[in-house]
């Protein structure tokens, strides 16, 4: 007899929005500590296509907004960010866009578990932080210079 699995995956109310706010049934989660357990605890499930928390031996699907995920740091040198669950991953200056949601940076990350990555969103601190590394190239269009490669930017940037 095989022994019992978790049980299924429902959504349970746990909203993670574009701007990096949580609310649970349409309210606000105002706890700064839960908040950053909560981004500590994102995981993405490919095997189902969805996003958990897992709190111990809870693990609930979250809705997410726009991305799992937010850059918190740049490493200009390594070109490594950091992500919001103390996770880091090699910056993919051909995936950045541009959100819907007020226009700040996108790009993908953890291509390991789902083509082409997962999207994150760069906090602000993070993208004024990737826009010092803009340098313009001898044909002048600007060109991003993250671990030691001097990268076209999108156009769509």
């Amino acid at each position: 007899m095989t022994p019992p699995g978790p049980p299924p995956l429902r959504p349970f109310g746990l909203v993670l929005h574009h701007d990096g706010r949580w609310s649970h049934e349409a309210q606000p989660i105002r706890n700064r500590k839960l908040r950053e357990h909560f981004d500590r605890s994102v995981e993405y499930l490919p095997d189902e296509h969805k996003f958990i928390v897992r709190l111990k031996h809870f693990r609930g699907e979250i809705e997410v907004e726009e991305a799992g995920f937010f850059v918190r740091e740049v490493d200009l040198a390594t070109g490594e960010v950091l992500l919001s669950d103390a996770s880091r991953s090699v910056l993919d200056v051909s995936s950045l866009e541009l959100s819907p949601f007020g226009g700040a940076l996108l790009c993908r990350v953890k291509p390991e578990l789902v083509a082409p990555g997962l999207l994150a969103r760069f906090t602000h601190a993070a993208q004024a932080e990737l826009f010092e590394a803009v340098d313009e190239a001898v044909d002048g269009t600007p060109v991003l210079v993250v671990g030691g490669q001097r990268n076209p930017l999108p156009e769509e940037l």
